[in-house]
C-alpha cells in the first residue's frame, strides 16, 4: 500500500526547496536522539495538545511549523509528510526526518549543517514536551568524499566531536574502519542513569538478543545501514528526471512510479511509501509501517563520479538468511562498487555480543570481496561494521581537500556567518 491509498496517510505535500549549489553532492550524516527508553516511559504532558496534534504524546506534539523552524537552521525543507500510528516521516529536500514519542531521527545530505539543529531540538522537546533529559544520543556519518564543501561544525571530525561535547558530557568519538580508506564515524553517549522523577521508577528497557539473532517477543533495537559508492551507471539511469517531467510542480507521482519499478516498494510490500523524484536528478523515500515505529529510509545521488545511494531500516533481523535476503535485494537494485555496512543491535548487560555471529560474512555478497569487518561492544548495544567491494573493479584511493579548496571553503564558511 502507497500514503496515496490510505486517507489517513496521505501525504502532505509542500513546495520543494531550492537546490543545493552546483558541485558533488554528499552523502548522508544522521542524528537519533532518545529522550527515554520507550515510548511508555514518556510522561503525559500537563498542556493542552495543539490543535491537530490532540492524542498524541511526546515528541509527536510538536506541529509541523515548529520542525519546520528548526530545519530552516539545518538549511533544508520539508516536502511531503506521513502521519502513521507511532511515528511521523518527514520527506525532506536533504533527507528525512523521524518522529516518534520518545525518539526523534534527523538525516541530511549535501552541505546542509544538521548539528546547528541539535540545540533547538533540546529546546523543542523541553517546551513542548517537558523532555529536560537526553537518555541517549548517536551521530554518525561514513567518512566525506568532498568534505571541503562542507559548512560549520561538518568540515572536520574533529570539530563535530568538539561540538557535540560542549552539549553532551558523556559522550565518546569513534573512527570504526581505516583511516585512508572508507571508514564510519561514530558519536554516543552513555545512558542517562538520572532520568527525570517520572521516568525513575519505570523498569529497565527490554533490549535482548540471543546469538542466533532470533525474533523475540520483545525485539531488540536494531538498526540496518548500508552506504553504496560507484553505483552502476545502468542501475542509476532511472534516477535522473525524465524529459517530460523536467517541468512537473512535484515530483511524488513519478517518486511513486520509479520506487515500484526499480523495486524500492517491494521490499517492505506492507509499508506506506512516499517517494520524490528530484529536477533533474536524485530520489528519496521513506516508509512506515506497524508493530510499533518501524521504518526504512532511502536516498540516491545518482551523478557518476560521486554517485551514493543509502538504506536504513530499524526491522528485527529474525535470522542470518533473513539479514541476507534483505542486504542483497537493496544491493541489486543500486548495483554498487563499494559498500559499508553497519548493523547496530540492543542487548542487556549480562549477554553475550552479538557482534560474535557473522553477520557480515565474506560469503555474503556474490560477485564481492569483503574488505574489512569490525565489531564493537557499547553500553546496551553491539556494532557490526563492515566494507566490501566488487570484485574486479578497480577504485581510486581516497582523495583530500587541497589548500587552494580549504581556503575557498573558509572563505565562504565566513562570508555565510556574516549573513
Amino acid at each position: 500500500m502507497t500514503a496515496f491509498d490510505s486517507p489517513s496517510l496521505q501525504p502532505q505535500i509542500l513546495a520543494p526547496a531550492a537546490d543545493d549549489p552546483p558541485g558533488p553532492f554528499e552523502g548522508n550524516v544522521v542524528l537519533e536522539i532518545w529522550f527515554s527508553t520507550s515510548p511508555e516511559a514518556i510522561p503525559d504532558s500537563p498542556a493542552h495538545a495543539p490543535a491537530g496534534r490532540e492524542g498524541r504524546h511526546g515528541l509527536r506534539r510538536v506541529t509541523r511549523e515548529v520542525w519546520e523552524d528548526m530545519l530552516d537552521l539545518v538549511k533544508c525543507k520539508v516536502l511531503s509528510v506521513i502521519e502513521g500510528e507511532q511515528a511521523d516521516a518527514y520527506l525532506l529536500s536533504e533527507s528525512s526526518l523521524f518522529v516518534s514519542t520518545h525518539r526523534i531521527i534527523l538525516k541530511t545530505c549535501g552541505t546542509t549543517t544538521l548539528l546547528l539543529g541539535l540545540p533547538r531540538i533540546l529546546e523543542i522537546a523541553s517546551q513542548w514536551c517537558g523532555l529536560d533529559t537526553v537518555w541517549r544520543c548517536f551521530y554518525s556519518r561514513k567518512s566525506f568524499m568532498f568534505p571541503e564543501r562542507q559548512r560549520g561544525p561538518h568540515r572536520a571530525w574533529e570539530d563535530e566531536v568538539g561540538f557535540l561535547d560542549g552539549i553532551f558530557e558523556n559522550g565518546s568519538a569513534y573512527t570504526v574502519g581505516k583511516v585512508n580508506g572508507d571508514h564510519w564515524l561514530l558519536y554516543l553517549t552513555t545512558p542517562t542513569s538520572d532520568l527525570s522523577t517520572s521516568f525513575a521508577s519505570l523498569p529497565p528497557p527490554s533490549l535482548s538478543i540471543p546469538q542466533t539473532l532470533s525474533l523475540s517477543p520483545s525485539p531488540p533495537d536494531t538498526t540496518l545501514e548500508i552506504l553504496m559508492t560507484h553505483l552502476s551507471p545502468a542501475a542509476m539511469a532511472p534516477f535522473f528526471c525524465p524529459a517530460d517531467e523536467v517541468n512537473s510542480p512535484s515530483g511524488h507521482g513519478p517518486g511513486q512510479a520509479l520506487s515500484a519499478s526499480t523495486g524500492i516498494a517491494s521490499l517492505f510490500p506492507e509499508a506506506t511509501l512516499d517517494a520524490y523524484l528530484f529536477h533533474p536528478c536524485g530520489y528519496s523515500a521513506n516508509a512506515l509501517w506497524g508493530p510499533g515505529d518501524r521504518y526504512f529510509t532511502i536516498h540516491v545521488t545518482p551523478e557518476e563520479g560521486w554517485s551514493y545511494a543509502s538504506f536504513e531500516c530499524n526491522v528485527p533481523i529474525g535470522s542470518r538468511e533473513q539479514l541476507k535476503e534483505l542486504v542483497r535485494k537493496v544491493i541489486d537494485i543500486f548495483q554498487p562498487g563499494r559498500i559499508s555496512m553497519t548493523l547496530f543491535v540492543g542487548k542487556e548487560e549480562e549477554e553475550k555480543s552479538a557482534v560474535s555471529v557473522p553477520e557480515f560474512g565474506s560469503r555474503l555478497l556474490r560477485g564481492y570481496v569483503r574488505k574489512d569487518k569490525i565489531g564493537y561492544e557499547f553500553e546496551g548495544y553491539d556494532l557490526a561494521y563492515a566494507c566490501y567491494e566488487r570484485e574486479g573493479q578497480i577504485f581510486d584511493k581516497p582523495r583530500a581537500p587541497g589548500l587552494k579548496e580549504l581556503k575557498a571553503a573558509d572563505e565562504g564558511l565566513a562570508a555565510a556567518v556574516e549573513r
